[in-house]
């Protein structure tokens, strides 16, 4: 991992090679499974669909099926690499859809410059897609695959080059003229680049208003103006302008709106200057725009800025369209993404830009406060809402418009959306967000572990973390050159040359005298990396430690326990892990501490669930389980889940919380409307606090290596400071994400929660 290059190609190298795969999404176990998925059973929906093609959409995959199709012919910012080359492009493309819309996909890489084969292999593959989304095509050849393949087929195609930027542009655009108090039907628009987006732009512009008069088209040869012949297309020609201005420069004089979809440094800060007031300017080059937006707003203290980049205001991103536009063309079997359908999606993404902006959004971006204005005028890449907003719009307007051949209840469908897209892939992504807006130190007592330098690379280039290491420097140093590392300047402290040793030994000492530790007993232990590390942290230091990749859990939270100690108004650490399924997420409690907790200490497990819950912006719902179901059997373990349940009420009233309960009562809604409608719990819990770590323990590990579930901790809960130990052998991710927590935890001591 000598670079980040490098740290790429281990990326898409590592375990299986690539970023996708194929799972099945039905039962294959028995026999019984097999003759239903296969011989005899297929011949079923064979039958079905021979008889009624749309029967496909019922029985196969194809209504959840998109073709990213590529020859490779204008691959991102490397050109012409042909179509194996751009594989990894479409595969990170296919992985956009699942990410944010819940779309299957599969990458097609189709080795054809010649513009009618690949509209004949595109053609030909129709039977299996819902839809075709057309990527990296060089243009004008793009232009016409397109037109040529809407025309032929009877799924929606869709160039997201083309149509996608022009969509999130129209978006941002619309906001812009309304924060300048300017009119879409009199702004000068002046386009830099004449390729496949900036074209498309201008089309859905021009359908949004600007007038044709008052648009002028640049590119690589200067404007495209009436009469000029060189370095020309039929697309080009369509946005000929009749004006004197021969370059950008003169163009650009008195403009309201620069769209930049061309190279960096194209437009000068003269240029900028001479545009009109509050001059709108897109410099959407990447990764450097035409203009930096920095030197931008220093010009111009009134411009209203955007760019292709997220370390700035107001990115646009594709990500904001395909991904949402498919899922409500898919989900009402559209023949077409059509005008209006485009059209709505803009409209969606104006509105939502003027809603208040949700809780959840300020959280993953770190930010206080954020609402409609000249620093947002399109809704943030990552949030959540835009599916809810584009995607019903997108399926309206296709009904609307008869191209649609299924109707939808729309307030139906945006439950459905929302069922559909679970929290669970949320929650590390927002945690991990939330960290960056303001890292804290983590020191790693196992300094010199592969594992830990590796994460340590991560945190450092994510911004998620500072870490400290601990151990020998030499020692240290050498693994990090070993591993091509680059760690910067990372401190790493060896507690045999330290200076302040004498103070952490007294600090020792102090904490521990009365509890059998002796002086020289304090100086040996004190040399310790885990017993320095967590009087780092004691010691105000170092705000958080995480550790454990080569230790011993009970050992490590011995010692936590001695030096740190537990919160004041609770009795015990607890040990929790999220349980992260498809579409829900869980905290299983206590996995990893108490053995056999009493009734007092299940109630101080259950609190302190819930509020990480509410740390993970889950509203927690607490089902305390047990063999018994609300009295179904007499035992004392029964009575003491009972008690547990009365505690917390008495402490938190307001929390959602139920038992004792059996499992499938906690996590079955229909289970619980039969039998037990009075529980507060309706098969709903997402926290589930076992009543012995055995029971715990052996449920985790079971769901995690059998069900599929993926598994996040142990978090350790209850500690006075952010102590956080790793599981043995566990992978670079588990470190990064609790490192992420550990962040979380530091940032709500500091702020008194």
């Amino acid at each position: 991992m000598a670079s980040f290059g490098e740290d790429a190609l281990e990326y898409h190298r590592c375990d299986r090679p690539g970023k996708l795969e194929v799972n099945g999404t039905k039962p294959f176990i028995t026999q019984r499974d097999l003759s239903l998925a296969y011989t005899p059973g297929v011949a079923e929906p064979c039958r079905r669909i021979h008889q009624d093609p749309d029967c496909a959409y019922d029985y196969t995959i194809k209504g959840n099926l998109v073709a990213v199709a590529t020859n490779g012919s204008a691959v991102l910012g490397l050109g012409n690499i042909g179509p194996l080359a751009g594989k990894p492009v479409m595969e990170g493309k296919a992985i956009l859809f699942k990410r944010f819309a819940d779309i299957d996909v599969f990458d097609l890489e189709i080795d054809a410059d010649d513009p009618e084969q690949f509209i004949a292999t595109v053609k030909s593959l129709e039977p299996t897609f819902g839809g075709i989304n057309l990527e990296d095509i060089k243009a004008p050849d793009s232009f016409y695959i397109e037109e040529t393949l809407k025309k032929a087929m009877k799924i929606p195609v869709f160039h997201d080059d083309q149509h996608g930027t022009a969509i999130i542009t129209s978006a941002a655009l619309l906001n812009a003229l309304k924060v300048a108090n300017k009119s879409i039907e009199t702004v000068k628009v002046v386009y830099c680049g004449a390729g496949a987006a900036a074209i498309a732009c201008a089309k859905l512009h021009l359908t949004l208003g600007v007038q044709p008069e008052h648009l002028i088209m640049c590119d690589r040869k200067g404007v495209i103006y009436e009469g000029r012949t060189e370095d020309m297309n039929p697309y080009k020609a369509l946005f000929s302008s009749a004006t004197t201005a021969r370059t950008l420069e003169e163009a650009i004089e008195d403009a309201d709106v620069f769209i930049g979809l061309s190279v960096k440094g194209a437009l000068s800060a003269s240029m900028l200057q001479s545009m009109a007031n509050n001059p709108i300017v897109f410099a959407l080059a990447n990764p450097d725009p035409e203009i930096e937006y920095n030197e931008a707003i220093n010009v111009r203290s009134d411009v209203i800025m955007a760019t292709g980049r997220s370390d700035y205001p107001n990115q646009v991103n594709n990500v904001l369209g395909f991904p949402f536009i498919f899922r409500g063309a898919l989900d009402v079997r559209a023949t077409d993404i059509n005008k209006t359908m485009k059209i709505a999606a803009v409209e969606a993404l104006v509105k939502l830009a003027q809603e208040e902006v949700a809780h959840t959004v300020l959280r993953a971006y770190g930010l206080k406060k954020l609402s409609f204005g000249r620093d947002y005028l399109i809704p943030k890449p990552f949030d959540h809402r835009v599916l809810f907003w584009v995607a019903p719009a997108v399926a309206q307007a296709a009904m609307e418009t008869g191209v649609a051949r299924k109707s939808l209840d729309l307030d139906s469908y945006k439950q459905s959306l929302e069922q559909r897209m679970g929290i669970s892939r949320e929650i590390i992504r927002h945690s991990i967000q939330k960290a960056k807006t303001n890292p804290k130190s983590i020191v790693f007592p196992e300094g010199d572990n592969s594992k830990i330098l590796g994460a340590c690379q991560i945190l450092i280039e994510e911004g998620i973390a500072q870490p400290i290491l601990i151990g020998s420097v030499d020692k240290i140093h050498k693994k990090i050159d070993t591993l091509g590392l680059d760690l910067g300047n990372i401190p790493i402290i060896d507690p045999f040359n330290y200076q302040e040793i004498k103070h952490y030994t007294e600090t020792l000492f102090t904490l521990r005298q009365r509890k059998g530790m002796t002086l020289t007993k304090a100086r040996q232990t004190v040399l310790e990396p885990t017993t320095f590390s967590l009087l780092m942290v004691e010691l105000n230091q170092a705000d958080a430690m995480v550790t454990g990749v080569n230790q011993s859990y009970p050992t490590i939270l011995r010692s936590a326990l001695q030096i740190i100690g537990t919160k004041s108004e609770i009795s015990c650490a607890s040990g929790v892990y999220l349980m992260l399924f498809k579409h829900q997420v869980y905290l299983f409690a206590d996995t990893t501490v108490n053995i056999e907790p009493t009734a007092e200490i299940l109630a101080d497990i259950a609190l302190e669930s819930a509020t990480l819950a509410k740390r993970l912006d889950i509203v927690p719902r607490i089902a305390m389980l047990s063999f018994s179901n609300f009295g179904s059997v007499k035992h004392p373990l029964c009575d003491r889940i009972k008690n547990a349940v009365q505690l917390v009420k008495m402490r938190q009233s307001d929390l959602i919380i139920d038992g004792e309960m059996q499992a499938n009562t906690a996590v079955n809604p229909s289970l619980v409307q039969e039998h037990y409608p009075f529980s507060n719990i309706k098969g709903d819990a997402n926290i589930l606090i076992f009543p012995d770590l055995q029971s715990g323990n052996i449920a985790y590990k079971l769901l995690h290596e059998l069900g599929g579930a993926e598994a996040i901790g142990p978090i350790l809960l209850g500690m006075k400071k952010p102590i956080h130990i790793l599981q043995k052998g566990c992978q670079i991710n588990t470190i990064v994400n609790m490192s992420a927590m550990a962040v979380l935890d530091a940032q709500e001591l500091e702020n008194g929660i």
